[in-house]
């Protein structure tokens, strides 16, 4: 007979005398003193009974005495397929009967653990763990399972251990919070899990940089692309904590944040080696971060710096294009302005002078406005602007860009436009309700020879506004802007896409 028949009907045998499954393995494990107590250290054997094992071995063997080397299928939590519970084992059924003990540690090591966390490490008869993490328990006169090569491999040594007695595994942080407590989820179910999380190093990094975190956005770029990290900044959050690794260095994720030109800045915080003693917490820019070389392992931290101090000089601006993360946005919409591309082409089509009077109506932020009145100096723009908070945004980047030949005018259009003196160029920033109500009264406004130009984001506002101005006899033309910006991916560059945009141009006959 083969050694696996030989090791069933060692098991049948077992079985037919009363011996309880979980009894066979306990008396097989390690002489610790949790293994010794079955009360304590053994769990129910998925509900099997000894006659349901009997059935299940006799049906191995066979009803007419047949011999088979087809081992019995027993399922566990997390185990959604037909196969043995631990093929690691050959020849048995490998039930993990014992309870597995995760504990957290921090980089203090045993300072840092609970009182009952600490009495769960010493009351361990195994202690499963990387090197580092078991160096700090070197006397420990349990049993090490170093947690090293291939995971799966190391479960698989795990789930072999544990068919003989409980396990106390050793984690960083909280083992739940992007550890390996998934994994051991995944692999051994709830029923066998205890978790005695510490403190993460999320948790701590925010607690250093003194930020509150009930907002923050929490991305994992160890051993992960940063495509997450890209979605997650575009979003322009409040705060958020990016866990780093070799490859992915806080150089390289400052790098990231500068390559999006997001539309907010952000304070950049290293925090290196939290909970030891070499830990290090620095605070920089996005720009100085790209230049420097950060202690591991570290978190890094983004602080949205919602508030800005003015440009320092305006002479420093560029005469025409002023960078997007600029302008103050909305908190809730950070993207809703005219970006930089449409904004210069936009620019371009109303075919500035100095000393001209404009309007831009439905201002939002005041970047188009701003664009107008600093490339016409001895002219003066009209920002028109429905919305307290846009107006309030409005006067806070002209302030701080130093913008000073414009009024911001609160009010819905048309109805606002009749108390305004005649414009010789004339902006609008969208279509929407009341189109052509608007059109019809910039057109009568504006003087002959003045220029209109409008963005567009549906094809049936553009279509609206050729219509009146053909019928009004105005020369009409426009352009679809469909652009896309580089991104970092990986160690490349990708392109990222603007919303289209349809820049329209209508000139009032002379």
């Amino acid at each position: 007979m083969s050694s696996t028949m030989a090791t069933i009907s060692n098991h049948c045998r077992e079985v037919a005398s009363g011996a309880s499954i979980a009894r066979s393995m306990s008396e097989r494990s390690d002489a610790s003193p949790l293994a010794r107590d079955p009360n304590k250290s053994t769990r129910r054997t998925s509900g099997l009974a000894a006659s349901t094992w009997t059935k299940l071995l006799s049906t191995s063997i066979g009803a007419n005495g047949a011999t088979s080397t087809t081992l019995p299928i027993v399922r566990r939590p997390g185990n959604r397929d037909n196969t043995p519970a631990d093929p690691a084992l050959p020849g048995a059924y490998n039930i993990v009967v014992h309870e597995l003990a995760v504990v957290g540690i921090g980089a203090d090591g045993p300072v840092g653990l609970s009182r009952q966390a600490r009495a769960v490490v010493d009351g361990a008869g195994v202690l499963a763990g990387s090197r580092t993490h078991l160096d700090w328990w070197r006397d420990h006169p349990a049993h090490q399972l170093e947690l090293s090569g291939e995971i799966g491999s190391f479960l698989d040594r795990l789930g072999e251990t544990l068919t003989r007695g409980p396990v106390v595994l050793l984690a960083s942080g909280d083992p739940l919070f992007f550890g390996i407590g998934r994994l051991l989820l995944e692999r051994f179910g709830r029923e066998r899990l205890v978790f005695h999380p510490h403190i993460s190093s999320v948790q701590l990094a925010f607690s250093r940089v003194k930020l509150p975190w009930q907002q923050a956005e929490i991305v994992s770029a160890h051993g992960r692309s940063l495509i997450r990290l890209t979605e997650v900044m575009r979003s322009h959050p409040v705060a958020v904590a990016v866990l780093s690794d070799p490859e992915n260095t806080p150089q390289r994720i400052a790098q990231l944040v500068l390559d999006l030109q997001l539309l907010s800045s952000y304070q950049f915080w290293v925090c290196s080696a939290l909970g030891s003693e070499a830990e290090k917490v620095e605070s920089m820019s996005c720009l100085e971060a790209c230049t420097r070389s950060f202690a591991e392992p570290n978190v890094i931290v983004l602080e949205r710096l919602d508030v800005q101090a003015g440009h320092e000089s305006a002479k420093d601006l560029p005469l025409l294009g002023i960078p997007d993360e600029l302008f103050l946005t909305y908190p809730d919409q950070p993207g809703l302005m005219t970006k930089l591309e449409v904004r210069v082409l936009a620019l371009a089509y109303l075919q500035l002078a100095d000393g001209l009077l404009c309007w831009d109506i439905g201002s939002g932020t005041g970047s188009v406005a701003i664009e107008i009145a600093r490339l016409s100096p001895a002219g003066f723009v009209y920002a028109v602007e429905k919305t307290a908070a846009g107006c309030g945004l409005i006067v806070q980047n002209a302030r701080r860009l130093r913008v000073a030949n414009f009024q911001v005018v609160r009010g819905k259009a048309p109805g606002v436009l009749n108390d305004l003196p005649r414009p010789q160029r004339i902006f609008v920033g969208g279509g929407g309700e009341g189109l052509v109500e608007i059109l019809s009264v910039c057109s009568q406004a504006l003087q002959p020879g003045g220029i209109l130009v409008a963005n567009f984001a549906a094809i049936e506002s553009l279509t609206t506004a050729q219509r009146v101005f053909q019928e009004a006899g105005w020369p009409v033309r426009y352009t679809q802007a469909q652009l896309s910006r580089s991104v970092p991916l990986g160690t490349g560059t990708r392109l990222a896409p603007l919303n289209p945009v349809f820049i329209l141009q209508a000139i009032k006959p002379k």
